[in-house]
């Protein structure tokens, strides 16, 4: 049984919680400054670079945009979102109004009417119309993102249980792997299970295309800042690109549910300008060629035994 005394209690925390994201709401809109973080990929260190794309505390809509695919992804959701908006608010208003004209009280003798022609052809074409509206951008926006013509970097990206897998075919014998970096090794600023030993290093304002497969699972690359989220299918080679806005640093992980240890493959991108990407390469290319097969990570290091929250 529930008692009145339990409802207000609960009915108060409920409007405390409510109040307390209304005062934090302008705090978390404008977000705090940045962390930069100074990494290191393949024994090269990196400049230091800001963290920009990472889940935010009470996070309600999408993350910012990086990348001209994830500015198009958002306007998108923009668009289906206040056209759900105006339909919720429509179907919700016709419903009050028809309660409040047509209930036993003020309609005592409802019609007989069965058929509506215009009606009939409104609640037809309305719905298609808006369908079109939607489909338009939508099919455009597929076609941008599997638009992978012409990139001026390639990277082959292979997934593992539970690791990725980079390599530049460009650069010969440029391949190695990317693990996660347990909680207890986290260093201050570094997010818990969205930090690579190995981060991806690319160039910033420059068409990069990924070339995405598995050696075992399902496994999906997902870099939610950037726009870029594709399944990594073992047999298959899958494709599309992205084009980084600014320097930073941008995470992801697997979002398909992969086995065991799914949560620990983290996606740690480090974007940096195209002169500085060339004396990395270079730089890790000469660092990679002693080493003819990549390190696989030891299985100790999906063990989680600190927690580290940003």
């Amino acid at each position: 049984m529930i008692r009145p005394k339990h409802c207000v209690t609960r009915l108060g925390a409920g409007l405390t919680i409510l109040a307390n994201l209304a005062l934090a709401a302008p705090a978390l809109a404008a977000g705090a400054a940045p962390v930069v973080l100074t990494r290191t990929s393949e024994g090269v260190k990196l400049p230091p670079e800001p963290v920009l794309g990472f889940p935010r505390p009470w996070e309600l809509g999408l993350q910012p945009g990086y990348s001209p695919v994830k500015h198009e992804i958002i306007s998108l959701n923009a668009l289906v979102l206040w056209i759900i908006v105006v339909i919720t608010a429509f179907v919700a208003g016709l419903l009050a109004w028809v309660m409040w004209r047509y209930n036993a009280k003020r309609n005592p003798h409802p019609t007989q009417t069965a058929h509506n022609t215009f009606l009939e052809i409104a609640w037809t074409l309305v719905p298609i119309l808006i369908l079109v509206v939607i489909a338009i951008p939508s099919f455009r926006l597929v076609y941008f993102e599997n638009n992978t013509a012409h990139p001026k970097l390639i990277v082959k990206v292979t997934a593992h249980q539970w690791y990725w897998e980079y390599s530049y075919p460009d650069a010969k014998g440029l391949d190695f792997i990317s693990a996660i970096v347990p909680g207890n090794k986290l260093k201050a600023g570094e997010g818990r299970l969205l930090t690579a030993n190995n981060p991806l290093v690319l160039p910033v304002g420059e068409d990069v295309r990924f070339l995405i497969n598995s050696s075992d699972v399902i496994h999906s690359f997902f870099i939610p800042s950037l726009g870029v989220q594709r399944y990594a299918i073992p047999g298959r080679v899958i494709q599309t690109w992205v084009r980084i806005d600014k320097p930073g640093i941008y995470e992801g992980e697997c979002n398909q549910i992969c086995g065991t240890n799914h949560s620990r493959m983290p996606i740690d991108i480090v974007a940096v300008t195209p002169a500085q990407f060339q004396v990395w390469k270079a730089q890790a290319a000469k660092q990679a060629a002693a080493a003819l097969i990549p390190a696989r990570p030891a299985p100790q290091m999906f063990a989680e035994t600190t927690e580290f929250r940003r």
